[in-house]
């Protein structure tokens, strides 16, 4: 496949993109139509396709994915808005290369499972064709190097599309931690904590099942808990405190050291289903991943960061965000917005967080809000997708590049290695081989 070869913007190559008013929406005014290609159009993936089907300054142009079911929705999508359905790739697993080779494509959008998220952004940079691509813990720490490399051999920029960095609360916190509400950070917590055991058990007819016959992930992520142990999904809690600490930007982070709990919760939803019991055969299965995995991890200046997975344990979903300086901490989530800031809120005393939350809203949540809300996620896939295209658009480099992607999925076997050496320290690469030194924070800056 032949690069294509893009001309570079040097003055926003230097500066790097920021994600703000001046910027964001420039997509539409740009001359010309951004061509983009879908891998994946699953639900995650339909979803990006409905944002982008509407957007004035992109042209679908082609899909790609080997369930049938899943062109089916997707072409549905364009006769509800109707848009002319483009060509559909999917005769085999490896029809994305085929995609990428015929198609004139600036960039391509991948929400695949997750195997095939590496070899999938590789094809793509190879291409020459901008990638995005959704979140994901990495198989090892080799193939986080194989993106990187690959990135700065071809040129071609890879943005890691953790929506979760775009929500609400999480950018107010961020406003808040710019301006120096808790003085210097101390201390990070979140993580990924979401009953999925009616996901991964999910034949499509109401009974258990997983595998290639299954409905929607039961067919590929169950797999992962029966031979995995670690943080199998970190960064829905990682991303937004990356942005916090400033990571591969002016701090990175240093070391891991990850325990498990004994693994029960899906054992026992298989034994107390009403089609389940001792008898089933998946009441047999020795599931590797434990019910809640624990993770400790250190920064270049000082901070320790505590993530959290678990997906199998009956409770409501969260992240379970904390930030805690040396002036003030927050625990703020769905459900849980406390603060305490020294000399303006009562002593030793919580203090609801509300106020302070709207107090430093994010301009672009101002401003767009009512907008942004039916785009998906409660409005963080607006600026997610929006994103993406004024980076892909004018070929710079994203705000969530390829560095900050490969130091967050290499969690996920940094974990499994520690938790089989007992919690040993592993330490963290630094992907950008020495630059985070002096590459500067532009997530959510506002000119």
């Amino acid at each position: 496949m032949k690069r294509r070869i893009f001309a570079q913007n040097t003055s926003m190559a230097l500066t790097g993109v920021t994600l703000g008013i001046p910027h964001i929406l420039k997509a539409d005014n740009k001359e010309g139509k951004l061509r983009l290609g879908f891998i994946g159009t699953g639900l995650r993936g339909r979803n990006h396709v409905r944002n982008m089907i509407v957007e004035k300054g992109v042209e679908c142009v082609a899909i790609c994915d080997i369930d049938p079911n899943a062109v089916n929705e997707t072409k549905k999508l364009f006769e509800k808005y109707n848009v002319t359905f483009p060509k559909a790739y999917g005769n085999h697993e490896r029809s994305y290369v085929e995609m990428l080779e015929k198609e004139n494509l600036d960039a391509v959008m991948i929400s695949t499972n997750w195997k095939w998220h590496t070899p999938m952004c590789l094809d793509a940079m190879e291409a020459g064709v901008y990638t995005g691509v959704e979140v994901s813990g990495a198989f090892s720490v080799q193939e986080c190097w194989e993106l990187v490399n690959t990135h700065q051999r071809t040129q071609t920029h890879l943005m890691f599309m953790e929506n979760v960095c775009y929500r609400r609360d999480v950018m107010a916190v961020l406003n808040m931690v710019r301006d120096n509400v808790f003085g210097e950070l101390l201390h990070l917590r979140g993580g990924y904590m979401h009953d999925l055991r009616h996901v991964k058990f999910n034949d499509g007819n109401d009974g258990i099942g997983f595998g290639k016959n299954a409905f929607g992930e039961a067919r590929w992520r169950t797999e992962h808990s029966l031979r995995r142990n670690g943080d199998l999904y970190p960064t829905h809690g990682l991303g937004p405190i990356a942005m916090m600490v400033d990571m591969n930007r002016g701090n990175r982070l240093l070391s891991i050291s990850s325990q498990a709990t004994k693994s029960r919760s899906l054992h026992n939803y298989v034994v107390n289903h009403p089609k389940g019991g001792k008898d089933h055969p998946y009441a047999q299965l020795n599931w590797q991943l434990g019910d809640i995995v624990t993770s400790t991890l250190t920064t270049a200046r000082g901070e320790t960061i505590i993530l959290t997975h678990d997906t199998n344990t009956v409770r409501p979903y969260s992240l379970d965000f904390r930030v805690q300086g040396v002036e003030g901490v927050i625990d703020f989530d769905y459900g849980t917005q406390r603060i305490h800031v020294q000399g303006k809120t009562e002593a030793h005393r919580w203090e609801d967080a509300n106020s302070w939350l709207e107090k430093y809203d994010h301009p672009l949540w101002k401003e767009y809000g009512d907008v942004a809300r039916d785009a998906g996620h409660g409005g963080m896939d607006f600026f997610l997708d929006r994103q993406f295209i004024q980076s892909a658009k004018n070929n710079t480099p994203p705000v969530i590049d390829v560095y900050d992607g490969a130091t967050m999925r290499a969690i996920t076997p940094l974990s499994e290695a520690s938790i089989r050496e007992g919690g040993s320290v592993k330490q963290i690469p630094d992907f950008t081989e020495g630059q985070w030194i002096s590459r500067k924070p532009v997530f959510a800056m506002v000119d």
